[in-house]
């Protein structure tokens, strides 16, 4: 049974197609309409501000405060009685260096704030902290699926690994569009939707 959407679809696998092409092609315009060198770095309002305008086209629940509780696999993300102050302590936390930026970044994570769509408008928002902090993004086209989220798996406990990884990973083509475009589909394939290339969109 799929999500609930605007698009009318029940499928579930019609509906993660028409998300991939709708979102994807928003990611696009995020990049050419230079709204996110607009937002400010970090804020969890910016990643409400990302996160409404990939999918509002999509899901009524875009760029608001999930109301449901969540978990992966044998993993709960932060229950809906605390959501609302661990946002608050995310938002607080510093990012001045690349390690306080994933540590921010992973927490953010273990929120996990809405009902769809987290990692996907997350990493566009991890981006956004490391161009404006330490002048680098993430070309994460060189980052194995596997080795991604087996360390975020991981990073709730030991975030060492996820440092390592993203480190490693590292351009300063902070404003080269196929750098951010490859990362869009990359960032995509990491959650199964492989359907679209930003190119043909």
């Amino acid at each position: 049974m799929a999500l609930e959407n605007k698009l009318g679809i029940k499928s579930s696998a019609e509906l993660a197609r028409e998300e991939e092409r709708i979102s994807k092609k928003k990611a696009v315009e995020l990049f050419e309409n230079g709204m996110v060198e607009k937002l400010e770095a970090g804020k969890f309002q910016t990643l409400c501000e990302i996160h409404k305008y990939l999918f509002d086209d999509i899901y009524d629940f875009a760029g608001k405060i999930r109301t449901v509780n969540l978990s992966k696999g044998n993993f709960r993300f932060a229950p809906l009685m605390y959501l609302e102050t661990a946002i608050k302590n995310v938002d607080k936390m510093p990012q001045n260096t690349f390690d306080e930026i994933v540590e921010k970044y992973v927490e953010m994570n273990i929120v996990h704030p809405f009902r769809e769509g987290n990692g996907r408008s997350m990493r566009i928002w991890l981006d956004m902290m490391l161009k404006k902090q330490i002048g680098q993004v993430v070309d994460w086209s060189k980052i194995e699926k596997e080795d991604y989220l087996m360390a975020m798996e991981r990073s709730p406990i030991k975030d060492i690994e996820i440092k390592y990884i993203l480190n490693a990973a590292l351009t300063d083509q902070i404003n080269d569009r196929e750098i951010y475009m490859k990362g869009i589909d990359h960032s995509y394939y990491y959650e199964g939707y492989v359907t679209y290339k930003t190119e043909e969109l």
